[in-house]
């Protein structure tokens, strides 16, 4: 029996220089002026070298003593011959050397759950982050894709020299699938959203709503809510994180501090954030995915989200230049509604979007729609000025004053929260057919909500002017219901429904209330979409525009002659 060699390149699992070793890397030195063997080079072992079977994740282990001078080589954990990895190349049939090839395809290793560890991911971070630097200088962020690579490059080889010197000094290396793992997880956290970053890439996820660190829940497309594992190890890094997200994205940064403690932008991704800190118990982040991009009014049929007959109704209204302004509480679909009802514009007609942050990404669809100029508000930073305004800022009225020199044919406001209901008037008092959203319980709830936006804009603006002025120009108000339910005895799991519970007609109506409504489609007593209610005369001539209303009054009950 040997004893244990000094060095583990002296293994015979190594092969000698010729497979192994780099002979450009020079010999180095102990710190004890010993002269050391080379190491094995790295981006040879990078992808080969796997840990035994069952041990933890970088935790240091021994190596066994050698019980023959001529040992059997190990199995070797790798991806099947010709797998691509992301960050470590092709492995091939080839990349392993003669000996090993046979023992390593001919045997299916078992590999355990990956587990990262984020404090070396948060090493890694830092090292790459500051070796970018140091690469591009004052090219930083120029191009961003090359710079990607670059840091793919710069994450590969900390992995290799990691792995090849714990190998040289005996000590447990990560299987090929743990470094690919840890090797994505640094990329997130340089370029992406860190730990959220996987969240944000499943496409079963719709929103992501977290409440501290440790308390963090996911919305699936089918409604489901369910809670997930800790996106961060405290509430300070969960803060440290956002606010270099914040700082860092590529279209939209923004300041995130004690000084700004809100936090609303477009992630680079075209997700929505919006997050908020010290002013609130724990940092409280939801994060809202657009899943349905290019959808129809047929698609939320067959979600069960719409009637044949409202999204016949609705079809034609959008296609009348009808001014229309979908409601509904947080999370219902009312952006996703929009989408939908957009898409019933003729593709040749001129489209402009107005928006604090992009979300209805018409712009991105260019087999919809031909011609989308797409605006999105910016935030100052600063001291605010004698106007009342920060430097660089920019809001959505003058973004609308401006597009009246773009020759649209549609000026669709995004969601209403404040005073930029005026932007949302002065766009519907063109004619062009707007489209809105806002947050509203039912339909009239909507109207009285838009006017007590109005009246933010100041003093000037009184009760009977936003009512008036909203009368005139609204046509129709279609709400969206949102429904919670849990799905299982224990209450962990929750499944949320949602369905157009009213469409209301709105015109000019008596000096006491300032508006009339009608509801053209009226909430059904048993769920589900509303059910057909009671059609306004001038709103009979949708069906030149293809609204099938014989269909409507049969359902109603109603054997009318169609006028």
């Amino acid at each position: 029996m040997t004893g244990q060699p000094t060095d583990p390149t002296a293994l015979p699992i190594f092969g000698g220089p010729d497979e192994w070793q780099d002979p450009q890397e020079p010999v180095r030195e102990s710190p004890a002026g010993q002269i050391r063997p080379r190491r094995p080079a790295a981006r040879s072992l990078a992808g080969r070298i796997a840990a035994r079977p069952g041990a933890q994740t970088g935790a240091p282990a021994a190596p066994a003593p050698v019980q023959s001078p001529n040992p059997a080589p190990p199995v070797l954990a790798q991806p099947p011959s010709g797998a691509m990895s992301p960050w470590l190349g092709k492995v091939t049939p080839t990349s392993v050397p003669t000996r090993l090839r046979a023992r390593a395809t001919s045997t299916t290793p078992i590999t355990p759950t990956v587990k990262i560890d984020w404090h070396q991911v948060a090493l890694f971070r830092a090292q790459t982050s500051e070796r970018l630097v140091e690469r591009l200088g004052e090219d930083k962020g120029k191009d961003l894709e090359a710079e990607r690579e670059l840091g793919k490059e710069i994450i590969q080889t900390l992995l290799e020299d990691v792995v090849a010197d714990r190998l040289h000094d005996g000590e447990q290396v990560w299987r090929t699938d743990e470094q690919d793992a840890l090797a994505k997880a640094v990329f997130d956290a340089v370029f992406g959203l860190g730990r959220l970053q996987a969240l944000v890439d499943d496409d079963s996820v719709e929103n992501i709503i977290i409440s501290g660190a440790d308390n963090v829940w996911v919305e699936k497309t089918d409604g489901e809510l369910v809670r997930k594992d800790p996106i961060a190890d405290s509430d300070k890094e969960l803060l440290d994180e956002l606010a270099f997200i914040a700082t860092r994205s590529e279209g939209s940064a923004r300041s995130f501090s004690t000084s700004s403690p809100r936090l609303h932008m477009r992630l680079d991704g075209g997700s929505r954030l919006a997050a908020a800190a010290w002013v609130t118990a724990r940092p409280s982040v939801v994060i809202r995915r657009h899943r349905l991009r290019k959808v129809t009014l047929d698609d939320l049929v067959g979600r069960d989200m719409l009637s044949v007959s409202q999204a016949s109704f609705l079809s034609a209204a959008v296609r009348a230049k009808k001014s229309i302004v979908v409601a509904g509480p947080q999370g219902a679909g009312k952006t996703t509604l929009v989408r939908a009802l957009c898409g019933e514009i003729p593709r040749y007609e001129a489209i402009g979007t107005f928006e604090t942050e992009f979300e209805l990404h018409l712009h991105e669809l260019t087999d919809v729609h031909d011609i989308v100029h797409a605006w999105e508000a910016r935030p100052g930073s600063g001291e605010i000025g004698p106007d009342g305004r920060q430097a660089g800022e920019f809001g959505l009225e003058e973004a609308l004053y401006d597009s009246f020199r773009f020759n649209l044919s549609r000026q669709i406001v995004g969601e209403v929260r404040g005073k930029e209901v005026w932007a949302m008037i002065k766009a519907m008092e063109s004619g062009a057919g707007s489209i809105s959203t806002t947050h509203a319980a039912d339909g009239e709830a909507a109207i009285r909500k838009l006017v007590t936006c109005a009246m933010e804009a100041g003093s000037h603006v009184t009760r009977e002017l936003a009512t008036s002025k909203l009368a005139e120009t609204v046509d129709l108000i279609v709400q969206i219901n949102l429904d919670t339910k849990p799905v299982d005895a224990a209450g962990t799991q929750w499944r949320r429904s949602r369905w157009v519970s009213e469409i209301v007609h709105v015109a000019p109506g008596e000096a006491f209330k300032g508006y009339a409504t009608t509801h053209v489609f009226e909430p059904s007593r048993h769920g589900g979409p509303a059910v057909p209610g009671t059609m306004p005369d001038e709103l009979r001539d949708l069906e030149r525009f293809g609204f099938d209303l014989t269909s409507y009054l049969a359902e109603n009950g109603r054997e009318e002659s169609v006028r």
